[in-house]
């Protein structure tokens, strides 16, 4: 496979068409073989690769043909090569302001991930007889991965239905009938395992230690370095499948009384798969229980793909059918009515195993063909066509929209998670009234949007973020972009209408992950004694606007170069120790340890001075529409305990709260309503207590 090259120099000046970069084509990586490029012809323009005067290929623009909006807003520009049949044969990355890749991620990590593609016959893909490879996951820069990837099927796929390819222009005659077919209700004899393997009704895919780590040997050097543990023969899975929505092969494998439950579910023409498998590896895992989806499979037909979610699983002890061996982990799964399932076509379980060496990930793919026998069918007569070209297969959906309906469970959990947050606000004076109770409450919620919102979904909002949206009204504005990461829309969505009530405290006190983790480091920190310094107010005040000046150059630097001020963005260690967590170069690494470790004596360090995402939100936030954080006339003067304990001493020494650098812990509210510590609220205790001993009885007499 050849490798892609990245072009990292700058575009030429308003560089939008194939005729401003072919300058830069390398022809031994776009179309090997090829000696010269025609000239550019048609609209778009795609120009063709010559060896001699022979056509061999032709080279395009993605941008001409498919969207291609990466994480940074702006378009990721190739030049993609195909061969005359539509085959991918090379793709070089010119353009691009990622700044994932510009900082942080190596370049031939993204390119070597797209690198799956290459050979692909797209023209298949086109017509729906296949499906795309999927490109591997490079953690930190899925969004950008899957955006290439994308753009290049997308792009290629469109330029093939515009019949502008000249080999695949004469593809005319149409392909032979097949007959259509129905399952054969009139087979009804059950049989024994082997029986059901030896005709085919029962498929297996057997994978040892030594062959999985000979696949990802040849998928990358760098896999081997981590061989899977135990002998070359071991079993590494022993998968099996079958379609046990046919009635004759469910009665075998499930028994009378577990089939009968399975029909009576199951719609017309609705297919049920059993997978069952022993082994060391488990093609369950455990993702389905955390978001809800099997991400170790899917089913492929027909070009395109589905996986299944835990609603349509059901998890099965053992198989009724004589001579059927015990499994480690059974599951029937019913293929839900909009993947439009054909049970009576052929189709193929993709098993993916996936290896992590240090900070790269590496998968194989490894599959399990399918075809009903076909003596559980029976075919009528087809209706004779005339010759005509095939009918291109619809268009995939948006990247966006798959995004989103691939990663409902997230979704949910996030969306679950606002509602919490939202219910803790509004009803926080219940709350702070009960200070052991929030304290779990609040001390749970830091730890799942460290651990679930931050290192496990990514989802760590940024200056970046900030950036990338003024620079989009100010230069095009499409939500395309802002739509392909749903769990950071959904945030800034949120974000948005918290700033209306409550200013930048919810996400800087509760859904920044970076800021939870530097909390939750502080608070061990002071249970295991830790000097805690407060800085004094003086200087406190003075640091303040380190923030703000970082923010304000930032953006300026924003509107002349993004990818400049997105480097710069580095001052934030969100890249480093959250989505990253912590797998990078040494200098980013001890740049966040310094600043968790400062923060193990000044809580939230980092929030108070230097970061550049609270000085943007908390701008905004000066609008909000509500006061929501109480106080009493004797706060400031003379009371000071407020202002003495607020974590991130956000109360001024005259007792006002500077709600731009509150993270609303409401540490000060549980004070406000505390009768024991808080000197207005001790003062109508007494007066209170005074009144019921002068009313009681032996008062009276």
């Amino acid at each position: 496979m050849l490798a892609a090259i990245l072009i990292a120099a700058s575009a030429p000046a308003g560089a939008t068409t194939l005729r401003d970069y072919l300058g830069r084509a390398d022809l031994s990586t776009l179309v090997p073989g090829a000696e010269r490029l025609g000239p550019p012809a048609g609209e778009p323009p795609i120009a063709p690769a010559l060896s001699g005067d022979k056509t061999v290929g032709y080279v395009y623009l993605n941008t001409d043909f498919a969207e291609s909006t990466g994480y940074s807003g702006k378009p990721i520009r190739l030049l993609v090569g195909l061969g005359a049949g539509g085959v991918l044969t090379g793709f070089q990355l010119v353009e691009h302001k990622e700044p994932i890749v510009l900082v942080g991620i190596p370049e031939k990590r993204i390119v070597a991930a797209v690198n799956r593609l290459i050979g692909t016959d797209l023209s298949k893909i086109a017509s729906g007889a296949a499906t795309a490879p999927q490109v591997d996951i490079v953690s930190g820069a899925t969004v950008t991965v899957l955006v290439i990837g994308d753009s290049i099927v997308r792009s290629a796929t469109r330029l093939i239905h515009s019949g502008r390819l000249a080999a695949v222009q004469g593809q005319t005659a149409a392909p032979a009938e097949k007959a259509p077919a129905k399952i054969n209700p009139d087979v009804t004899q059950t049989l024994d395992w082997n029986a059901l393997l030896a005709e085919g009704a029962v498929a297996q895919l057997r994978l040892t230690v030594g062959a999985l780590n000979e696949a990802f040997a040849k998928a990358n050097p760098k896999a081997a370095t981590a061989p899977e543990a135990g002998a070359p023969d071991d079993v590494f899975i022993d998968l099996y499948a079958a379609l046990v929505s046919v009635p004759a092969i469910g009665r075998s494998l499930l028994g009378e009384e577990e089939y009968r439950r399975l029909a009576e579910r199951l719609r017309p023409g609705q297919g049920a798969i059993l997978v069952a498998a022993n082994g060391l590896y488990s093609f369950k895992g455990s993702a389905y229980v955390r978001g809800g989806i099997f991400d170790r499979f899917e089913i492929l037909q027909h070009g395109s793909g589905f996986r299944f979610r835990d609603k349509n699983h059901q998890r099965l002890g053992a198989l009724a059918a004589d001579g059927a061996p015990g499994f480690n982990e059974i599951g029937l799964f019913v293929a839900s009515p909009e993947t439009d399932f054909d049970p009576t076509e052929p189709w193929r379980l993709q098993l993916l195993v996936q290896r992590a060496v240090g900070e790269d990930k590496f998968i194989v793919i490894e599959d399990l063909n399918y075809r009903l026998p076909e003596k559980y069918l029976v075919r009528q007569a087809p209706v004779p066509q005339a010759a005509q070209a095939p009918a291109p297969a619809p268009e995939a959906a948006p990247l966006w929209e798959r995004m989103w309906r691939g990663n409902v469970g997230e979704i949910a959990i996030t969306v679950a998670a606002l509602v919490a947050l939202t219910g803790i606000f509004f009803f926080q004076n219940h709350l702070v009234r009960r200070p052991a109770l929030y304290a779990r409450i609040r001390g749970a919620y830091l730890i799942f949007t460290l651990v679930w919102l931050g290192w496990w979904a990514n989802a760590q909002l940024s200056v970046v973020n900030v950036l990338t949206f003024s620079n989009a009204l100010l230069t095009g504005f499409n939500w395309t972009y802002f739509l392909t990461a749903p769990l950071v829309f959904i945030l800034w969505s949120a974000m948005a209408v918290a700033l209306l009530f409550w200013g930048r405290g919810p996400f800087c006190g509760w859904l920044c992950p970076f800021g939870a983790l530097q909390e939750l480091t502080n608070h061990a920190a002071q249970r295991l004694k830790v000097p805690q310094y407060r800085v004094p107010w003086g200087l406190h005040e003075r640091l303040w606007p380190i923030k703000y000046i970082i923010f304000v150059g930032l953006f300026g630097l924003s509107l002349s170069s993004l990818a400049s001020a997105e480097q710069l963005a580095e001052v934030e260690p969100f890249k480093t120790a959250i989505v990253l967590k912590f797998m990078r170069s040494w200098p980013f690494v001890l740049y966040a340890v310094s600043l968790l470790v400062a923060g193990l004596f000044i809580e939230r360090f980092f929030c108070r001075y230097l970061c550049p995402l609270g000085a943007a939100l908390a701008i905004p936030g000066r609008i909000r529409m509500f006061e929501w954080l109480r106080r009493w006339p004797e706060c400031g003067s003379p009371c000071q305990r407020c202002a003495a304990e607020c974590p991130v001493q956000s109360i001024h020494p005259e007792g006002h709260i500077n709600v731009n650098e509150c993270i609303y812990c409401m540490h000060c509210q549980e004070l406000y309503f505390d009768d024991q510590r808080c000197p207005h609220m001790i003062q109508l205790r007494l007066k209170r207590e005074k009144r019921e001993a002068l009313s009681s009885p032996s008062m009276r007499r």
